[in-house]
């Protein structure tokens, strides 16, 4: 059967549309110029904006913190309750949902593709069994690779071709998709209850420096040919004065950069963009990392957007979730996983009274604003660190009105807002923009070439939403710019509706992409690593590596190292 969506507003900014009125044909799963098939049907979108399906670059809604984090919450759950449905499944919310619950509320937000950011090696298994059970959406994850050990020691001793042989295997044997960072050297330092304070302080135990990590990563990302770029959660995250840590850490690897596609991305830059000494005098940085971004090409950023609401802070950055702990005595889940990794858990609440909270609200809307690209900037609120991912509607209304912004800013903490930029700043995104942001913008850095887009070939994964750009003022009716994004009217995944008008209508398993790295020689484990199982890992060799076969609807991405 062929789909025609017709008389829509388009919006596909990477075919160069931006609000033409146009059809859509979908068939076979994918976009096709014109419908091949008989049985046709049909649907009249006129007055109502169409964009390729959302395509979240970085949500923690499926592995062993975040089911952590749902043990750890159970008022968290209470509520929220999703009842049963005709098609859909039971469920619970709010910042840590059930798997179900999670894929039904991004469908009916018109989002169709979501990427795991923090897998560790040892527990990919299950983050693929609760990816697997999250429905509506494709996925896939980051492993974990800043920490671990072998890393580490190939870094180490400069056997760059070494690490990248060892990590091809790493992430066929986990199934993943890109290599992730999070507080390189830290959380080995986090094993013996420290820390490390710079991107140049030495990782106890080895001879190695944050800094020559994420160099060494990065080289290693371009001799394997991943098609995303390393993902950096940075040294000193949320500590006051971080900022200059992030500027060293973008600028570490510009030379290794080609000068066409970037080197680092960022994510959830705002925790990351904090200037002064202490709480007392933390004011925004986001207008230096903004300039660096705005003059460098080799660098993407995501917000980590703050909220002002409930949540549940999670990440493998264990040395912050004690201070964390420290800071707000919350009740947490602290975790070592073996040789790899580290993780913890806290639940938080975001006040707008809050001097600190309202100054983090601000920065992450300024990095927003004032880059100037939104091919560099994506949004995110690193859900649920800086608040769930449902709310992703109120900060596009955000993005999209002044006056939206100002409405909350008179509510916001009095100092914070006498010292935040963002009073000052008029730019306001338009839906191009934000399709840019939210899924042509993440599917081009990902490297996910048949998403984010309604040309030819492309998946047939769109979005349309009831709003009508040239009747409506977006930046006045704000109010209704959020209530589109919330319910889309409808969501189609693979050329099917599956979500309509905010409700599942056709439930659907979703794939889970990973990256088969082909190398020039064959590529098994080394004897070493395989003896060293029986020295430090509590499961047999044999058990870590996952098969194809363990994923429900394995989709594969061929990869051509140059090792």
């Amino acid at each position: 059967m062929s789909l025609l969506l017709k008389n829509g507003f388009v919006y596909d900014p990477l075919n160069g549309v931006n609000g033409e009125v146009m059809d859509i044909v979908a068939e076979g799963g994918k976009i096709v110029e014109r419908p091949r098939s008989k049985d046709l049907k049909v649907i009249d979108v006129s007055g109502m904006v169409v964009m390729p399906g959302g395509v979240d670059i970085h949500s923690h809604i499926a592995g062993s913190e975040v089911n952590a984090g749902r043990l750890l919450r159970p008022e968290d759950h209470f509520k929220d309750v999703e009842v049963k449905g005709k098609v859909t499944r039971s469920g619970v919310g709010y910042s840590v949902p059930s798997t179900f619950t999670t894929g039904y509320r991004y469908s009916k937000m018109g989002y169709t593709t979501v990427m795991v950011p923090s897998m560790p090696p040892l527990e990919a298994r299950h983050t693929h069994e609760e990816m697997d059970d999250t429905p509506m959406i494709d996925k896939a994850a980051y492993p974990l690779l800043s920490d671990w050990w072998f890393v580490l020691e190939y870094l180490r001793d400069d056997k760059i071709e070494e690490c990248a042989t060892h990590i091809a295997w790493m992430m066929r044997a986990t199934k993943g998709y890109a290599i992730k960072l999070v507080n390189p050297g830290g959380l080995e330092a986090w094993g013996y209850g420290k820390n490390v304070q710079s991107i140049d302080d030495p990782v106890p135990n080895f001879d190695v420096t944050p800094r020559e990590v994420i160099r060494g990563l990065c080289k290693v990302n371009k001799i394997l040919n991943l098609p995303h770029t390393i993902h950096v959660h940075t040294n000193n995250l949320g500590k006051p004065g971080n900022y200059l840590t992030t500027l060293k850490t973008m600028h570490c690897v510009k030379d290794l950069a080609d000068g066409t596609n970037p080197a680092i991305h960022i994510t959830h830059c705002q925790f990351s963009a904090f200037k002064g000494s202490d709480w007392s005098n933390m004011r925004s940085g986001a207008k230096k990392i903004a300039r660096y971004v705005n003059r460098h090409s080799h660098v993407t950023i995501d917000l980590g957007q703050v909220v002002f609401t409930d949540t549940t802070t999670m990440t493998a950055d264990g040395p912050f979730q004690y201070g964390l702990y420290q800071l707000s005595g919350n009740k947490w889940v602290n975790h070592d996983v073996e040789t790899e990794t580290s993780s913890g858990v806290v639940p938080f609440r975001y006040r707008r009274k809050s001097y600190v909270h309202a100054t983090q609200w601000t920065i992450g809307l300024e990095l927003a604003l004032l880059i100037r690209s939104p091919w560099k900037v994506f949004l995110t609120t690193d859900h649920p660190n800086a608040a769930p991912f449902t709310t992703y509607p109120q900060i596009i209304s955000w993005l999209m009105s002044r006056p939206a912004r100002e409405r909350l800013l008179k509510r916001i903490n009095r100092k914070a807002r006498k010292r935040c930029l963002l009073a000052a700043i008029e730019r306001e995104y338009d839906l191009s923009e934000i399709a840019i942001a939210t899924r042509a913008g993440t599917a081009k850095a990902l490297g996910l070439t048949w998403k984010g887009h309604l040309g030819v070939d492309a998946d047939a994964d769109i979005a349309v939403y009831e709003v009508n750009p040239e009747r409506v003022d977006l930046s006045k009716e704000y109010a209704l710019i959020k209530k589109a994004f919330e319910r889309a009217v409808y969501t189609i995944k693979g050329g099917e509706v599956v979500s309509q008008k905010g409700e599942v209508v056709k439930p659907v398993l979703g794939r889970t992409y990973w990256t088969d790295v082909k190398t020039l020689k064959p590529n098994e484990a080394s004897s070493d690593f395989k003896q060293r199982f029986e020295d430090y890992w509590t499961v047999q060799y044999e058990n870590y590596p996952i098969p194809e076969r363990y994923l429900h609807s394995s989709k594969p991405i061929p990869v051509k190292a140059e090792v």
